[in-house]
């Protein structure tokens, strides 16, 4: 197996601009990442596409050959990845694994969504497809409401309040703020939070992501090629570590409803790959999907015990000067969550932080980044460890 390095990466603005298709948005993404990396189009062999639902949403798939075409990439290998909320992270695992089995030198990797040029009702209908339709999508159950439950369970077994998930939206909402490309650029404070407007109870406004559009790209190669585009003085960015980790879709089939166990495998995957411990990190990107979600993922991979989760960042642990940083750039509540490109936007705001690019984000010096990306309530969970090297 090869090292992979990450040498370029690009990001539209997240917005709810509906009449700018999907095609547009990935090929912007596409120019920028090969635009900072240095690597000529003629030097990309392979395409991969995360989305989850523009065949549903917009009745086109073939969204590889679609996207490589528009731009300027048409006659390479080109496909699509799926695997719902994850599918962006997902591309990205299988662009690592092209390079590193020495299948192609230099792949790029983007994630698009649009939802918003579809009803809220379609949009709302098209996310449940990625929960399990026979046990709990054909019974009327969204994300928002499977979410509540899981949210409900954690208050009622460890006897918790709304006012105790408030911190993680709070920081979230802070980082956001200087993120150019974040979509809700609003400030939140506790008040704020909890007067939120009730979704689906417990979940209030604030716990959960807002539907939006948007693209994010990468441009991922060999150590050689990578060693090649550092000479002007760049940092070299290694993917130390890729994988993916799994459980039921259906929440009535988990062992455990409030242990994420796809974080805790590819977590335990991607840092055993990269030689790594927790207390390692500089930063964990985790997916903040719903506050709920930020809790669970805390705790199955490893920075605090069962129940405790949702206390942790209470005081400043998760701030930008924190001992772990998390939504550096505003996270999905705050950047925004265009589903299919969210894991993308992740490793492009990592890549930034860790090459000393994030602006008034910039946390100090950071050397190893968790990445972490997740589909439906946590049946697929996609981590990718990304280091700075010499």
């Amino acid at each position: 197996m090869r090292d992979v390095y990450l040498v370029g990466v690009g990001q539209t603005k997240i917005t709810k601009e509906a009449g700018i298709r999907g095609r547009y948005l990935a090929s912007e993404a596409i120019g920028q990442a090969l635009q900072t990396s240095g690597v000529d189009k003629n030097d990309v062999s392979m395409l991969v596409v995360g989305n989850m639902m523009s065949g549903i949403l917009a009745n086109q798939q073939q969204l590889g050959a679609l996207i490589a075409d528009v731009a300027g990439l048409r006659g390479i290998e080109a496909a699509t990845v799926e695997s719902a909320c994850s599918s962006g992270a997902s591309a990205a695992r299988w662009g690592v694994m092209t390079v590193a089995g020495g299948h192609h030198d230099t792949t790029v990797v983007c994630g698009m969504e649009r939802m918003t040029h579809a009803t809220k009702e379609d949009t709302t209908a098209a996310l449940a497809t990625a929960a399990d339709w026979e046990l709990e999508g054909c019974y009327g159950e969204s994300f928002i409401s499977l979410n509540a439950k899981i949210m409900q369970l954690y208050m009622d077994t460890y006897g918790v309040g709304s006012e105790d998930f408030g911190h993680f939206a709070i920081n979230a909402h802070k980082n956001g703020l200087n993120n150019p490309n974040a979509f809700l650029h609003k400030e939140v404070d506790m008040e704020k939070y909890l007067n939120s407007k009730m979704l689906v109870d417990p979940v209030k406004l604030f716990d959960a992501p807002p539907v939006c559009d948007g693209a994010a790209a990468m441009v991922i190669t060999t150590e050689e090629r990578a060693r090649e585009l550092a000479r002007d003085g760049r940092l070299m960015i290694k993917i130390a570590g890729s994988a993916i980790g799994t459980d039921s879709l259906a929440l009535d089939s988990r062992t455990d409803k409030l242990f994420l166990s796809g974080v805790a495998l590819s977590t335990r995957r991607a840092m055993e790959q990269a030689g790594l411990q927790n207390s390692d990190l500089d930063i964990y990107e985790l997916h903040d999907a719903y506050t709920i979600i930020t809790t669970l993922s805390l705790e199955a991979a490893g920075f605090a015990e069962k129940g405790q989760g949702v206390h942790f960042g209470k005081n400043g642990e998760i701030a930008l000067d924190g001992e772990l940083p998390i939504s550096t750039m505003g996270g999905l509540k705050s950047r925004g969550h265009p589903v299919g490109a969210t894991g993308l936007y992740q490793i492009a705001e990592t890549y930034l932080q860790l090459t000393g690019q994030a602006g008034e984000n910039q946390i100090k010096d950071p050397q190893h980044a968790l990445v972490q990306n997740i589909g439906g309530t946590g049946a697929t969970v996609v981590s990718h460890v990304l280091s700075r090297t010499s």
